[in-house]
């Protein structure tokens, strides 16, 4: 791979349908896997991005996921015209939710998304804007 024309990918993610919350991330892994990545590398961007895509359910009605992979890199762009995250740094604290109780009731919302994908990934921008939505960008080295 050529790190100036990187490869890249476009995923929908369907909004409040749990049942088909991960499908993204289940498709980047098997992208990943046939192109050679490490395993490690692998599990690291799937459970980023699936708690990126449960999250993109449970408060901003879907949005979308960009991956583009280059020699050194994985990076993924989750964008969604949700509500916005008021406060990102009160976000980022773990068990913070500001999910409503029938989410927490199927065992989603515990607070953990957001400083899960900042455990797992290498690089992490979140950009949101009350009433507008979110954008998060993500790397994993490889």
């Amino acid at each position: 791979m050529d790190n100036a024309s990187p490869l890249a990918f476009h995923f929908d993610v369907d909004g409040n349908d749990f049942t088909s919350a991960g499908e993204a991330s289940v498709q980047v892994k098997k992208i990943l896997r046939r192109i050679g990545i490490d395993s490690e590398a692998i599990r690291r961007v799937s459970i980023a991005m699936y708690e990126a895509e449960i999250n993109m359910v449970i408060h901003a009605g879907g949005g979308e996921a960009e991956l583009f992979i280059t020699d050194d890199k994985v990076t993924l762009v989750m964008t969604d015209r949700g509500p916005g995250i008021a406060d990102i740094e009160l976000a980022m604290r773990e068990g913070y939710s500001t999910a409503p109780d029938n989410i927490r009731s199927l065992g989603f919302g515990a607070g953990m998304g957001l400083p899960n994908i900042k455990r797992y990934t290498d690089e992490l921008n979140i950009e949101s804007e009350v009433g507008k939505g979110t954008k998060i960008t993500m790397s994993v080295n490889i």
